[in-house]
């Protein structure tokens, strides 16, 4: 009994921070059909049963398909059977589509730079061929601010994922409902839900920083356990005056 109490509250509070995120940036609306891109791990597993859910109760009304993308030159080995059976549990239908890329192209950008960006692009496709004017992606609170903690220090740049970007050059909208969900909230659903993992062995892993950056993102809470919610405030609060100036 206890257990169903917690899944209980466990869910209200995601499908709380989730139902915020989607109307404060406006990222449903009337009409939509949301290409959704499902990588197999926890966070996209848990955007397309939101997103399943909410399109057959609440307004406004939407659709939704499932895609995953497969990256043949990458030892990401994908049961895509599972995606297919747990999408079709969902009423959503569930597509494949395989690709690759070759990172010698382009040495100016990291691996995980290009892989990410062929994916999306392969997204792209899927999403025009599906006449979807949307994809939505499974990225969290917590992945939005390590990127913007990343830009900071890599880039130079006061920068992140925003929950709405509009792609025009592809005519499509990126949206990432899960904005104001807690990654620790997403780890707790899928222990309970029994998400099966996808087996991940990328030979460029190592090269990423955001495993530094979500040590980072803990330590700052340590500090302040509001230090969150101060770093999303900071993004809509630039005070340029009190900035330097260009010469």
């Amino acid at each position: 009994m206890n257990k169903l109490t917690e899944e209980t509250k466990l869910m209200r509070r995601i499908e709380q921070r989730f139902a915020k995120g989607v109307v404060k940036y406006g990222l449903i609306e009337e009409g939509d059909k949301i290409l959704v891109g499902l990588s197999g791990g926890k966070d996209s597993l848990a955007l397309l049963e939101l997103l399943a859910h909410r399109s057959k109760i609440y307004k406004p009304r939407f659709s939704v398909v499932a895609a995953h993308v497969v990256m043949e030159n990458i030892a990401y080995e994908s049961d895509t059977d599972y995606l297919r059976n747990y999408a079709e549990e969902l009423c959503v239908p569930f597509l494949t589509y395989r690709t690759s890329f070759d990172p010698s192209t382009d040495t100016r950008k990291s691996p995980c730079f290009l892989c990410s960006w062929n994916r999306r692009k392969a997204l792209f496709t899927i999403a025009h061929e599906q006449q979807c004017n949307k994809i939505a992606l499974g990225h969290h609170m917590d992945d939005i601010l390590e990127t913007l903690l990343m830009n900071l220090t890599f880039q130079g740049a006061f920068s992140t994922m925003p929950p709405r970007l509009e792609m025009r050059k592809f005519d499509m909208t990126i949206i990432r409902p899960m904005c104001l969900v807690h990654e620790a909230d997403l780890v707790e659903l899928a222990a309970l839900r029994g998400y099966r993992k996808q087996i991940k062995n990328c030979p460029y892993e190592k090269d990423s920083h955001r495993s530094s950056m979500k040590d980072i993102l803990r330590r700052l809470e340590e500090m302040n356990p509001e230090a969150r919610y101060s770093l999303w405030g900071a993004m809509g609060n630039v005070q340029e005056d009190l900035l330097p100036e260009e010469v």
